[in-house]
């Protein structure tokens, strides 16, 4: 897998998860709007009508074949190249690390450290308790569900990336009890929790005590996935 790079890796990854769907046109979907690219602009950029690509995902085209994929595939991978290349790394940091990028969605390490206030500020949170540090130097959005029933705890620790000094975001949280529990057989605990999708009156009422037991920092966050992902990209 070495040398081929992450944008060789994740277009290998999106063409094979596309082929092997059972519905490839809701696949395609999936991935052109994790991209944030619209029927318009892929099919600007693949010389074809917007009908096109929207026969695709809707299944009035038959399944399209390996060429085709490769074409689509290709398409995304180069408007995002060109706005910045801000969802490559973000999917090749995921996966470079042996993770599934339905599993985790971002991991980011910061070339400096930054005032956890800052995120909580930057994402809408609301913080519930304090921690034992205010600087973090990275962070890791989980989806819960997902990282609770597939993760072992070896790699559970390893949603850490370089240093436990992070903030660690679980999403699709309904409570927060699973998550906050799941942190416990993980030792040591990051230095901050953000529990996303929920606001604090719908908080586990346990939640606060755990988290200062653990000597974290917690806070929840109402805010849209992609928006929140779009905001984390921009610390550094």
């Amino acid at each position: 897998m070495g040398g081929r790079g992450p944008k060789r890796e994740l277009a290998e990854k999106i063409a094979g998860e596309i082929t092997l769907s059972n519905d490839p046109g809701a696949t395609l979907r999936k991935w052109r709007t994790d991209f944030d690219i619209s029927q318009t602009d892929l099919a600007a950029e693949l010389d074809v009508s917007s009908s096109v690509i929207s026969d695709y995902e809707s299944g009035r085209r038959e399944s399209p074949g390996i060429g085709v994929v490769r074409r689509l595939v290709d398409g995304l991978l180069e408007i995002d190249e060109r706005r910045g290349g801000d969802r490559i790394r973000q999917y090749g940091r995921v996966l470079s690390a042996g993770f599934e990028s339905d599993v985790v969605y971002d991991l980011r390490e910061y070339a400096t450290t930054h005032p956890l206030a800052e995120l909580y500020d930057r994402i809408d949170a609301t913080q519930i308790t304090d921690g034992s540090t205010d600087r973090i130097s990275g962070h890791t959005v989980i989806n819960s569900i997902q990282a609770i029933t597939r993760l072992s705890s070896e790699e559970f620790f390893r949603l850490y990336g370089q240093s436990t000094n992070r903030v660690l975001v679980f999403t699709g949280v309904t409570r927060g009890e699973s998550p906050l529990v799941a942190l416990r057989v993980v030792n040591p605990t990051p230095n901050a929790v953000v529990l996303h999708g929920l606001d604090e009156a719908d908080l586990w009422e346990h939640a606060a005590d755990l988290a200062r037991i653990d000597g974290y920092s917690l806070a929840v966050t109402t805010m849209p996935l992609e928006e929140m992902l779009d905001t984390l990209v921009s610390l550094e």
